[in-house]
């Protein structure tokens, strides 16, 4: 029983590593004590329970580890993700350790790939997504050994890691010869092919462009119940700080206070002029940086006549109306001119949260201090036209989901940006994960990041994931640098994560069968 615990908790400390500043290399092993419990197991009933206790605890545990900070939003929150997140988890062990038991181990290895690779992905392609422990997120400290997520984005890394567990575990159990050098080339081959990449990759000589960001550090709950007149202020402040010659100028997530309506930015439905503010960010950049995109997030809203609205559409009580609610990335030109892209990867328990869902359940809500309940949803991603340049303005979560970010590449990007608003998880390792994920976003699409938060952390992120000149938590300023373009597609923006659907079919193989060979030694065929 003891050997048992210690090995569930040495199986959560180092599934955790890479998700609390550490490196994530210990995932290479992490598994091992995980496996070590599933062997030792009876193959009986009684074996198969003993062995889900221990794996729900490991798993519970990497959660709780690796996510507590969401506690600051909700006491909730953190119960609701690893109840989402431990049950995919355990869904794909827990097959891999009944075929184990019944059928040839290397089904049973084949099984546990592919089963785990499977409930990843549904993380990124769910209606209720949370892809914060795809296993290859874990290398976003450990960008010099990653360097060919630019061919497999995370789910190569997701690969890397459940085969070198199962080299290891095998090697450890009964070494041999062949199983050293196959576990050898394995842990060794990806990290030299990483090396060379990154010693041989140079980005292209495109040209740049001068970017700036600025992060203006308001409470992240006070600026929607705050004074927006005060905040109005420090936007303006922090624009005239910024250098003349500025080309692209962000904003955070947000960070225009109101609700304004599309498509023309007005305070009232119909009106023909933008709103106050937006005429006054208008002239401020005619006056200050004339040559300028400022790129800014900011709630929008969109009228429909009855029987024309969206799923996610609420009814407006006073003329009959149906309007959505949209977190906006808005693009605003010095004469005025208006691009808009809706956020298409929505947060779960706070921006998509269906409206019969949210009345029954509020208490379970997600606080980030802004619009609650079901929001419109953007379909993809949106390229930004300015200066002879496109630039993609990923919100905040976007940044998770490394196909859908490759939409705005797909759609000309030629640098990224990413708007946030991460001040409501408090200093804690969530928000600077979150930044660290996005070095993960820059080399599997080889452009370019600048990004914006509200507060902690702002910065800007090479084509190979360095990290260049950073604002952190509570800190309040301008950064400006030349971004170089790249209009490259890589293999994975084109082909996006090819690894994780060819796995939905190796799965479904797999079960396949092993069902036929259960019937087959049922029936006495096989041995």
């Amino acid at each position: 029983m003891s050997r048992k615990l210690a090995a569930a908790i040495l199986s959560a400390i180092l599934l955790s590593a890479g998700w609390l500043g550490l490196s994530g290399l210990p995932l290479l092993a992490a598994f091992v004590p995980l496996l070590w419990i599933s062997d030792r197991a009876e193959a009986s009933r009684r074996g198969w329970w003993s062995t889900f206790g221990w794996a729900a605890l490991t798993f519970v545990l990497w959660n709780a580890m690796t996510i507590w900070w969401i506690w600051n939003a909700t006491p909730v929150g953190p119960v609701a993700a690893t109840l989402a997140s431990t049950t995919l988890n355990m869904l794909a062990f827990m097959l891999f350790h009944t075929v184990s038991k019944k059928a040839p181990k290397a089904l049973a290895y084949t099984t546990l790939v592919a089963a785990w690779i499977t409930t990843e992905y549904w993380y990124t392609t769910g209606e209720f997504s949370w892809p914060w422990l795809i296993l290859g997120n874990g290398f976003s400290h450990d960008v010099w050994a990653v360097q060919w997520y630019e061919y497999t984005g995370v789910f190569g890394g997701s690969l890397w890691v459940l085969l070198g567990n199962i080299l290891l575990f095998e090697t450890l159990r009964r070494p041999t010869r062949q199983r050293i050098a196959a576990l050898a080339a394995v842990l060794v081959l990806p990290l030299a092919f990483s090396v060379a990449i990154r010693c041989s990759w140079r980005q292209p000589d495109e040209g740049t462009v001068r970017v700036a960001i600025l992060q203006p550090n308001v409470d992240c709950y006070d600026k929607f119940h705050g004074d927006e007149e005060r905040q109005q202020r420090n936007i303006i402040d922090l624009l005239g700080a910024t250098p003349r010659d500025a080309q692209f100028i962000l904003l955070p997530e947000t960070a225009v206070p109101g609700y304004y309506w599309e498509p023309g930015l007005t305070e009232l439905p119909g009106e023909e002029l933008p709103g106050d503010f937006w005429q006054e960010l208008a002239d401020t950049l005619r006056s200050r940086c004339p040559e300028a995109l400022l790129l800014t997030g900011a709630n929008t809203l969109v009228r429909y006549e009855p029987g024309t609205q969206s799923p996610t559409a609420r009814r407006n009580r006073l003329d009959g109306s149906y309007y959505d609610i949209f977190n906006t990335a808005v693009g605003l030109d010095s004469a005025g001119r208006v691009q808009l892209h809706h956020k298409g990867r929505l947060v779960i328990g706070v921006e998509n949260t269906p409206t019969w869902i949210f009345d029954m359940l509020r208490f379970l809500v997600i606080d980030l201090g802004g619009t609650l309940g079901q929001i419109g949803k953007g379909t993809h991603g949106t390229a930004f036209d300015h200066a002879a340049t496109q630039v993609g303005p990923a919100i905040c979560y976007e940044g998770l989901y490394g196909d859908f970010y490759g939409d705005f590449v797909r759609r000309g990007a030629a640098f990224m940006a990413i708007i946030s608003n991460d001040g409501w998880w408090g200093d804690t390792p969530g928000y600077r994960h979150l930044f660290t994920i996005s070095r993960l976003r820059a080399i599997e699409h080889r452009r370019v990041i600048a990004r914006s938060a509200n507060t902690g952390m702002s910065g800007f992120i090479a084509a190979d994931g360095s990290v260049g000149e950073t604002l952190g938590w509570e800190e309040r300023g301008v950064l400006t640098a030349d971004v170089p373009l790249n209009t490259r597609m890589t293999f994975y923006t084109r082909y996006g994560d090819c690894i994780a659907r060819i796995a939905e079919y190796v799965l479904l193989l797999c079960v396949l069968y092993y069902v036929a060979y259960r019937v087959k030694r049922r029936n006495y065929l096989v041995p």
